[in-house]
C-alpha cells in the first residue's frame, strides 16, 4: 500500500520551532556563555526529534526523514573541513610568531580612541579584497581581539566591530561566495546586484563606523601603557618579532584573491605557519622541546600536537599565557558538532514542509512592497535560527519568494539585495548558527555578548525596510525591448 503524505498545518509547523525557542531560551538562562557547548545542542536534537514525530504523523517514512538529515550534515562537510583547517592554522600561526607579531605592531600603532573604527574598517577593507568574513576573522580578527586585551579595551566591542567590518567587506565582494549565490538564486546579474546592494550597505556601515567612533572617544579608553610594555617585552622574550613572521598571512591573502578555494587555501596556510616556525621561532621551539630529546623529533611532536591540540606557552603570567594560547584541530570539534546538530534540524524541518507552510501564511498578510521585503528579511532571518546555515538563509528564501518579486513587477535585484540584507549579515548574530559559532570559536567571544555591538549587521536590515516602505531604489521590472529597440541599440 502506498503511504500518504500529507501536507503540514500551520499548528505542525509552530510546535518544532516554539520547542526549539523554549529550549533555547532555557539553555541560555541556564547555562550562560556556555550553553554553546553541549546544552545548545541538546536543544537541537531535542527539536529535531519533535519534528521528526510530526513528520512521521503527517504520513513521512522515518527512512525519508533520515536521509534528508544525512544530505543536510552533508551540506556542511565543506565548512567542516574549514573549521578544521582554521583551528590548525591558528596554532600554528601562535608558533611560528605571525599572530604575535601582529598583535606586537597593533599595539605599538592603534591609539585606544580611534582602535574600535579602525578595527572594523581594517577588517572591511581584508574581507572586501578576499571576499571571505571566515578567513578575515580567523587572521586579522584574532589578532585585534590579542591587541584589544593589551590595549585594556572591550573584547566583545572589539568582536563586534572585527564581525561588522568582516561582513561589510564579505557583503559587497565579488569573490565572496554569498554575494555570487544571492543573485544566483534571485535571477539578478551579479554586478548589478553589487551595485544595489550599496545603497543599503554603505549608508549602513558609515553608521556603524560613526557609532564605533563615538564609543572609542566616549568611553575611558585610555591605554594602560605599562600592560603594553609588559606585553611588548613577553613577546619579544618568547617569540622573534620580525616583519618575515607576516608573510604567512600575506600568502594566504594572495591565495584568496586569486579565488584558491577555502579550504586548502586555510590548509596551505596553516602549513606554512609550521614551516616559518621551524625557520624563525628555532628559540622557542628548543625550549618547549627540552633536553630530554632531540631537537628534530622534540620539533616534528610539537608542530603535529600544535595542528590537534594548538599552541600553549607558560610566560609567568596567566592572562598573557590565555592571550598567546590557542587553536588547533580539536578546538573546533564543539563548533562541528552544533554545526552537525543545527543542519540536522534544518534539514528535518525544510523535508516535512514546515518553513514551506509558514512562507505561504507570510504572504497571505504582505500586501505592500515594505511588507513583502520585510516579511523576505524576517524569512531570511528566521531561517538562520532554524537551519543554522548562512546558505540556507539565502537559497530558501530565494526560492519561495522569487515567483512572488516577478508576479508583482519588481526587479531580481530588490530580491538578490533583500537576501543579503536578511541572509548574509544576521548569521554572525546566532550562536547556535554555522557563522555565530565559527565566530565564537575563533575571536573567544560569544555571539550573545558582540551582538549588540555588531552595528553593521544591525543597521543594514533595519534601513533596508525603511527604504522598502518608502519606495527608495526599489527597481521594477522593465518590459522586453522590442526587435526594432534591440535592433536600434545594436
Amino acid at each position: 500500500m502506498k503511504n500518504t503524505v500529507k501536507d503540514p498545518n500551520f499548528t505542525d509547523a509552530a510546535i518544532p520551532l516554539i520547542v526549539l525557542v523554549i529550549l533555547l531560551s532555557a539553555s541560555v538562562y541556564l547555562f550562560g556563555d556556555n550553553s554553546s557547548y553541549g546544552p545548545n545542542q541538546i536543544a537541537l536534537f531535542m527539536a529535531t526529534a519533535v519534528a521528526v514525530v510530526i513528520g512521521l504523523k503527517n504520513g513521512y517514512r522515518w527512512s525519508v526523514i533520515e536521509k534528508a538529515m544525512v544530505k543536510g550534515i552533508s551540506l556542511s562537510l565543506g565548512a567542516v573541513l574549514i573549521l578544521l583547517s582554521v583551528g590548525a592554522l591558528i596554532g600554528t600561526w601562535m608558533l611560528s610568531g605571525t599572530v604575535p607579531t601582529l598583535i606586537y605592531y597593533g599595539l605599538q600603532l592603534l591609539s585606544p580612541s580611534w582602535f574600535y573604527a579602525a578595527s572594523c574598517l581594517l577588517c572591511g577593507i581584508v574581507a572586501m579584497s578576499i571576499g571571505s568574513s571566515w578567513t578575515t576573522a580567523a587572521t586579522i580578527g584574532v589578532a585585534l581581539i590579542g591587541v584589544a586585551t593589551g590595549l585594556g579595551l572591550s573584547p566583545a566591542i572589539t568582536a563586534g566591530a572585527i564581525v561588522s567590518g568582516a561582513y561589510f567587506g564579505d557583503k559587497i565582494s565579488p569573490l565572496s561566495e554569498t554575494t555570487n549565490l544571492a543573485p544566483a538564486v534571485a535571477g539578478a546579474d551579479l554586478f548589478d546586484h553589487i551595485r544595489h546592494m550599496l545603497w543599503t550597505t554603505v549608508p549602513s556601515f558609515a553608521l556603524a563606523l560613526l557609532l564605533f567612533t563615538v564609543i572609542g572617544f566616549s568611553s575611558d579608553v585610555s591605554a594602560d601603557f605599562a600592560r603594553i610594555e609588559q606585553i611588548s617585552v613577553v613577546l619579544q622574550q618568547n617569540f622573534s618579532i620580525s616583519f618575515l613572521s607576516l608573510i604567512p598571512l600575506f600568502v594566504l591573502l594572495a591565495m584568496a584573491v586569486k579565488k584558491v578555494p577555502a579550504f586548502p587555501t586555510v590548509f596551505i596556510g596553516a602549513l606554512l605557519g609550521a614551516i616559518w616556525a621551524l625557520f624563525f621561532q628555532q628559540d622557542l621551539i628548543a625550549k618547549m622541546v627540552g633536553t630530554e630529546q632531540s631537537y628534530a623529533i622534540g620539533a616534528v611532536k610539537l608542530i603535529w600536537h600544535t595542528f590537534h591540540a594548538g599552541f600553549s606557552i607558560e610566560t609567568g603570567n596567566a592572562s598573557l599565557n590565555d592571550l598567546l594560547s590557542g587553536g588547533g584541530m580539536a578546538s573546533m570539534l564543539n563548533t562541528v558538532w552544533l554545526v552537525f546538530c543545527a543542519m540536522m534540524f534544518g534539514a528535518t524541518i525544510e523535508k516535512i514542509g514546515l518553513l514551506r507552510k509558514f512562507v505561504q501564511s507570510i504572504l497571505h498578510f504582505a500586501k505592500s512592497t515594505g511588507s513583502l521585503i520585510t516579511s523576505t528579511i524576517a524569512t531570511c532571518f528566521a531561517t538562520n535560527v532554524l537551519t543554522a546555515d548562512q546558505y540556507m538563509s539565502i537559497v530558501m528564501p530565494g526560492r519561495m519568494f522569487k515567483e512572488e518579486y516577478e508576479r508583482r513587477g519588481l526587479a531580481p535585484v530588490n530580491l538578490s539585495r533583500t537576501l543579503e540584507d536578511g541572509g548574509t549579515i544576521t548569521s554572525p548574530l546566532i550562536p547556535w548558527n554555522t557563522c555565530g559559532a565559527y565566530m565564537h570559536s575563533v575571536l573567544q567571544v560569544s555571539p550573545l555578548d558582540y551582538a549588540m555591538y555588531a552595528f553593521f549587521n544591525l543597521i543594514n536590515p533595519v534601513l533596508a525596510i525603511i527604504y522598502a516602505y518608502c519606495g527608495i531604489k526599489i527597481l521594477k521590472l522593465t518590459p522586453p525591448d522590442s526587435v526594432v529597440q534591440q535592433a536600434a541599440k545594436a
